[in-house]
C-alpha cells in the first residue's frame, strides 16, 4: 500500500513540478517582461528550487564519450556486451587511428567494475570508470531497476548475484582484475572463492574498495540499523509490491525511494544547507556552483528497487549471520571458502572518514584469504576520505587510483600459489597526480 501511495503522491506533484519549472524560466529569461521586474531573480531561484524538490529523478546517462590516454583525446563507446534479466554487462571501448596507441590500448589490463546493487545505479561509478579508461580496458556491470523486470523472469537472490558476476568472469578470461566498490565486496569475494574452490580460473587481482566483509569491526549507523533489527522486521516494514504501472507489477521489492530516504535521513542538515547554499548561488548567479548542485543530485536522487529476495538474503548474510567470516555461507550447497584463493593478488582500499563501511570491515578479507600470499596481498587507507572519495573525486584520482593501478600493472602475470603470510600495509598518502596536457583529438577507428 505505501508504494501505491507513494506513486499517487508523486502523480500529483508532477503538475506542480511542471509549474515550477516554467514559471522560473518565465522570471529569468532575457527576453521574459517578469525577468526585468524587482526580485526577479530570487523568485526565478525559488521556483527553480521547487522544481527540483518534487520532479522525478530518471536514471542519468554515464554521458562518458571521450577519454584521453597519453595526452591525446580519444572517442568513447558504450557498449552493451551481454544482457541478462537482472543485469547488463557495458563496456566502454575506446577508439584512435593511431596505430601505435592502439597495440598499447590493447595489451592495457582487462577492468571488471562491479558496481553496487544497494539503491543507486551504476552510474555512481562515471568518475571511477572515466579514470580506469585512462590505463586500462573497462567493463562494468549495470544493474537493472528490478520494477522494470516482468514477475515472468523469475526471482532474484544473493546466490544469482554470485553467479552473474562469475559469468561475466568467465565471459572477460583470465586476464581480468575485479574491482568492487561497497556491497559488492561480499559477493565478489564469494564468486571468486567458489571458482577457485572448483579449479576454475581466477581474476588477476581483486580490488576490494570501502565494503562490509566484516561488518562487525567499527559498525556505522548503516550497519546498526541491519544488525539490531530483525530478519522479520525488515520483512514486514520494508518490502513492498511493485505497482501495476510498472513492467514489473507485482515483484516484492524493497523500493528505491524508501532507501533514499534512509540516505537523507543520514544526514538531513547538510542536505538542507546544500539546497539553501544552492537556491543562494541562483540568486548570485553563481552558474558553476548551481551546475555542480544539479549534478550531484541528479545522481544521488536516481534510485532503483532491488528484488526482496536479494535485499533479504544481504541483510541476514552480511549484517546479522556473518555467514562469510563465519565460514558458513553456503551457495547451492557449496561452502564459500576464501582460503582457497592461491594465485589471485588482493588489494583493499579504506576511506579514514567512511560513515558507511567503518575501518577495518573491508581489510578484514586479508583474514579470510589466507591462501594469497603475502607480496600479492595490500591495504591502502586513503587519508581524509569518506566513503564517496575512494572512488570518486580528488581523493579517488589523486591519491586511490594511482595505488590501484600500480597494483593492478604489478600483478598481470599468471601466479603459482605458495605458502601465505602477513598483509602488506601501503603508506596512507600517496602524491598526487597531474593532469597531462591535451593533445590532437584522434579520430575513430577500432
Amino acid at each position: 500500500m505505501l508504494y501505491q501511495l507513494y506513486e499517487t503522491q508523486r502523480a500529483l506533484l508532477s503538475p506542480f513540478a511542471e509549474f515550477a519549472s516554467a514559471t522560473g524560466k518565465l522570471y529569468s529569461h532575457p527576453l521574459s517582461p517578469f525577468a526585468q521586474a524587482p526580485g526577479s531573480q530570487r523568485m526565478a531561484a525559488g521556483f527553480d528550487l521547487m522544481h527540483r524538490l518534487t520532479k522525478e529523478y530518471e536514471k542519468p546517462a554515464f554521458g562518458i564519450t571521450s577519454v584521453e590516454v597519453e595526452n591525446v583525446d580519444m572517442a568513447v563507446q558504450e557498449q552493451v556486451i551481454e544482457a541478462k534479466p537482472f543485469c547488463r554487462l557495458l563496456r566502454f571501448k575506446r577508439y584512435t587511428d593511431n596505430a601505435q596507441m592502439l597495440e598499447r590500448m590493447r595489451a592495457q589490463p582487462i577492468v571488471l567494475v562491479v558496481a553496487p546493487l544497494s539503491g543507486h545505479h551504476s552510474t555512481l561509478l562515471r568518475d571511477t570508470v572515466r579514470t580506469l579508461l585512462q590505463d586500462h580496458k573497462v567493463y562494468i556491470t549495470d544493474w537493472v531497476d528490478a520494477r522494470m523486470v516482468p514477475l515472468a523472469n523469475g526471482e532474484f537472490h544473493l546466490a544469482d548475484y554470485v553467479a552473474y558476476v562469475q559469468d561475466f568472469i568467465r565471459l572477460l578470461g583470465p586476464e581480468v582484475n575485479v574491482i568492487s566498490v561497497c556491497q559488492p565486496t561480499v559477493p565478489v569475494l564469494a564468486a571468486i572463492s567458489l571458482l577457485a574452490s572448483k579449479g576454475e580460473f581466477t581474476p588477476r587481482t581483486m580490488t576490494m574498495m570501502g565494503g562490509p566483509i566484516d561488518a562487525r569491526k567499527s559498525p556505522t549507523a548503516v550497519n546498526n540499523l541491519a544488525m539490531n533489527r530483525t530478519h522479520e522486521w525488515f520483512e514486514q516494514n520494508v518490502i513492498y509490491r511493485v505497482p501495476q504501472n510498472f513492467p514489473g507489477a507485482g515483484r516484492r521489492v524493497y523500493p528505491g525511494f524508501m532507501q533514499h530516504t534512509g540516505f537523507v535521513a543520514m544526514n538531513p542538515d547538510r542536505h538542507a544547507n546544500s539546497h539553501w547554499d544552492y537556491f543562494l548561488d541562483l540568486v548570485r548567479g553563481d552558474d558553476d556552483s548551481a551546475e555542480s548542485h544539479r549534478q550531484f543530485y541528479d545522481e544521488y536522487n536516481a534510485v532503483l528497487d532491488m528484488d526482496a529476495d536479494y535485499y533479504l538474503e544481504t541483510i541476514r548474510t552480511v549484517f546479522q549471520d556473518f555467514s562469510l567470516v563465519h565460514g558458513n555461507w553456503k551457495i547451492k550447497g557449496e561452502l564459500v571458502r576464501p582460503q582457497d584463493i592461491t594465485t589471485t593478488a588482493l588489494l583493499t582500499v579504506e576511506g579514514e572518514l567512511d560513515d558507511i563501511s567503518g575501518a577495518g570491515q573491508t581489510e578484514a578479507a586479508h583474514g579470510l584469504c589466507s591462501g594469497i600470499p603475502a607480496d600479492r596481498r595490500q591495504h591502502y587507507l586513503v587519508e581524509g576520505a569518506g566513503h564517496y572519495g575512494i572512488f570518486s573525486g580528488r581523493r579517488w584520482r589523486e591519491m586511490a587510483y594511482p595505488e590501484v593501478r600500480k597494483f593492478i600493472l604489478q600483478h598481470q602475470q599468471p601466479a603459482q600459489a605458495s605458502a601465505p603470510a602477513a598483509v602488506v600495509k601501503l603508506a596512507i598518502a600517496a602524491p598526487a597526480v597531474t593532469a597531462p596536457a591535451k593533445g590532437k583529438k584522434a579520430t575513430a577507428a577500432s
